[in-house]
């Protein structure tokens, strides 16, 4: 494949990295090489249709990129010896979304793995990090619920069209695919299946990075756990500052976003929804008046804008490409 670069999968056999198979199977530009297992488990068998086999890990050698689907706590040690052989990296972990140490280490409750990557590591929301994405050899794929919320809110805050001191109240409710392909009591189709439920509150990880790439408002963020496979739908209930009404808010959300590729703002009366949004790497968003709040619902495929998708936006923009290559597929699972 002349003119291509090579790209390393760790984590190939999670949901994650299978999308990322599927999208890397059809890019023009990137070819899939090298698919490890950090752990040693499934070497020799294939995780995807024309994906190599997967190997034991042997530091991200011989490729131009690595790409790390992998739990936190495993991705940061993998980067840095990734990082020493010339490979850039995009981690979809959570180990390099926190700058802050102490914050991380909090959050996660040990250690983190490798501290001296925190200062590099650029947080890749893409339609607000693409110059720094671009220079970049090191990237922290942000967190699908984040991704949910930072594109529906963050616009708001830099516009300084919230009022100052009230909260950012976020429920978000996401397809069961965001737990991993472990599986849990939780998880399992018996009790998911008719029902749903709240979980995490107060706890969940996603809140401090909300809350850290937010900046300003408190942000009250309580996730729900959907009888469906993929998808995030975010509402989020704000009240604006004075002489800001939902036009106002539609029309700047409108303005942020119009030469964005993969970010919608839907016109007064319409709302969102998964369909619109499953298997693509789009963010849909809506706008409505609710009294004197305004809602601002979000859809984005889990899996894809709030992973794997947005993980190749921003290796394209990593390696000079136009970013939006290889997105254009519906690709993956169920």
């Amino acid at each position: 494949m002349s003119g291509c670069f090579t790209v390393g999968l760790v984590g190939a056999s999670g949901y994650a990295g299978q999308e990322l198979c599927a999208l890397l199977a059809g890019h023009p530009s990137l070819e899939l090489t090298r698919c490890w297992s950090a752990r040693g488990e499934g070497l020799g068998n294939l995780v995807a249709e024309g994906a190599p086999p997967i190997e034991a890990w042997d530091g991200g050698q011989g490729v131009d990129a690595v790409l790390l689907a992998t739990p936190h706590g495993v991705s940061a040690p993998l980067a840095a010896e990734a990082l020493e052989h010339g490979a850039k990296v995009l981690d979809l972990s959570a180990d390099l979304r926190l700058a802050d140490r102490a914050l991380w280490e909090q959050t996660y409750g040990h250690a983190h793995p490798a501290p001296e990557l925190l200062p590099e590591a650029v947080y890749g929301l893409t339609e607000f990090a693409r110059e720094a994405v671009a220079g970049a050899r090191l990237v922290a794929n942000p967190g699908c619920y984040p991704t949910s919320v930072l594109l529906a809110a963050r616009p708001l805050v830099e516009a300084r069209l919230l009022e100052a001191g009230a909260p950012v109240l976020s429920d978000s409710k996401s397809g069961v695919s965001g737990a991993g392909r472990g599986g849990s009591d939780t998880t399992h189709y018996g009790n998911v299946a008719e029902n749903l439920r709240a979980y995490g509150v107060g706890t969940h990880r996603h809140a401090p990075e909300i809350q850290s790439h937010l900046g300003g408002p408190e942000v009250v963020f309580v996730p729900h756990l959907l009888p469906c496979f993929r998808g995030i739908l975010s509402t989020l209930y704000l009240t604006p500052a004075a002489g800001v009404d939902a036009a106002a808010v539609r029309e700047a959300l409108a303005a942020r976003y119009a030469n964005e590729p993969f970010v919608t703002v839907l016109p007064q009366g319409q709302q969102p929804e998964l369909r619109q949004v499953q298997h693509t790497n789009r963010c849909v968003l809506g706008v409505e008046a609710v009294g004197p709040r305004v809602v601002v619902t979000s859809a984005i495929d889990n899996l894809l804008k709030g992973a794997a998708g947005q993980a190749l936006q921003n290796l394209n923009l990593m390696l000079g490409l136009d970013e939006t290559a290889g997105l254009e597929q519906r690709p993956g699972l169920a």
